[in-house]
């Protein structure tokens, strides 16, 4: 079975003068063309424009899109590679989904917006240059593939387990508890091993993360959601949890 050029282009979504383009250019060429001149293309040919289009979608330039077609001669192992961005992309999509729609819900019932669920799902690379400033390129790249590597059900989970330990914090602080006393002092110590999780928790590490926490009002807001001082009684217990408990 073979269509004609202006069906092709109809049906995805672009123009014959495009696809005349792609085969001038050694891109995309006909199955054949008629006697009237017109092109004409098989299933073969459409599987290679499927390719062009999804390879132009991620940014590639259309040279770089014709070197990754001459280097993946195997289509069916091109498709399964090209499936499985795409799917990770669908993934990131629906996080963005849910992300607006929590905002949507919080903004109309004049709640309070959360930073983690507001940028769920966006590039968290825009970060990189932080990072990077204080504390090294090892500590983004590794916590960079470390937070790829997760699946949607594991991050919802690392992030509700951060705003129960802001909510404990909140609750001790509420409560008149000193940073010192055990029970403070255990909130502490789930914190640490929540860091742990994307970093070793060094003693100037988990130190200079909890000055940051009251000095940075991106992440003071986080704490103090729960009641003012709360970032500051993060920042008490972090650093005696450190002093006594870990080592550099």
């Amino acid at each position: 079975m073979e269509w004609s050029i202006q069906e092709i282009a109809r049906r995805a979504g672009t123009t014959s003068r495009t696809l005349r383009y792609y085969g001038d250019i050694g891109l995309l060429a006909p199955s054949r063309t008629g006697a009237n001149g017109y092109r004409y293309y098989d299933q073969a040919a459409l599987v290679r424009l499927q390719r062009i289009l999804l390879l132009r979608e991620l940014g590639l330039s259309l040279s770089a899109v014709k070197d990754v077609l001459e280097g993946q001669r195997d289509t069916s192992a091109a498709l399964r590679a090209h499936l499985g961005l795409l799917e990770r992309e669908r993934e990131r999509i629906g996080r963005q989904i849910a992300s607006v729609r929590t905002t949507l819900h919080r903004t109309e019932k004049g709640q309070e917006l959360m930073a983690e669920d507001m940028f769920d799902g966006f590039d968290h690379t825009v970060y990189q240059e932080e990072v990077t400033e204080r504390w090294g390129p090892e500590a983004y790249e590794k916590g960079d593939r470390w937070w790829r590597g997760l699946g949607p059900e594991e991050r919802t989970a690392f992030l509700a387990e951060h705003d129960t330990l802001a909510r404990d914090y909140g609750q001790a602080r509420a409560g008149g508890l000193e940073a010192g006393g055990d029970v403070v002092q255990d909130i502490a110590r789930r914190h640490c091993a929540w860091l742990s999780t994307t970093a070793p928790a060094t003693r100037s590490y988990v130190i200079g993360l909890g000055a940051m926490y009251v000095a940075d009002p991106r992440f003071a807001k986080n704490y103090d959601r729960y009641g003012d001082g709360t970032a500051a009684l993060v920042r008490d217990a972090l650093t005696i949890y450190a002093r006594h408990r870990l080592s550099d």
